[in-house]
């Protein structure tokens, strides 16, 4: 029996749901997760403003780097998933390869106080069960979000 034929197409959704989790938990400061969940060398792509630090990063070390500087100027930005993923992975040489993609919340306390928050869409492209490529997409300063 084939590695493919034993992994159940829920398993392979529950394995994208999971690893989109790790990636969030990255970004609210488990920075470990940049060596476990990063290929050793990737590609970003983020269109939000202010964010070429990002352009020239490669490597899980660098990545990690980046996100602790950016976080304590941002020490209340929490990351959370919302919405439905989109899960088409499948197995190739017997790891997961394929797209996760799945909407987020970003919140902070803004300067009069109150709740700000914003929301986007990461797309994560897997390769060999690790992240190889990322497209991020969100609302920006003057945006809103997907969901309430």
């Amino acid at each position: 029996m084939s590695e493919t034929s034993r992994t159940s197409g829920g398993d392979l959704r529950r394995l994208g749901v999971d690893i989109y989790a790790q990636w969030t938990a990255m970004w609210n400061g488990e920075l470990a997760l940049a060596e476990k969940i990063m290929a050793p060398d990737f590609t970003l792509r983020y269109t939000q403003a202010n964010t070429e630090a990002f352009d020239g990063i490669r490597t899980p070390a660098g990545l990690a780097a980046v996100i602790e500087a950016w976080r304590r100027s941002r020490t209340e930005l929490r990351f959370a998933a919302e919405g439905e993923a989109v899960v088409d992975l499948a197995l190739v040489d017997g790891a997961p390869t394929g797209l996760v993609a799945r909407p987020y919340r970003a919140s902070f306390t803004g300067e009069d106080g109150e709740t700000v928050a914003r929301s986007g869409t990461d797309t994560l492209r897997i390769t060999g069960g690790l992240i190889t490529e990322v497209w991020s997409v969100s609302s920006g300063a003057a945006g809103r979000t997907f969901y309430r």
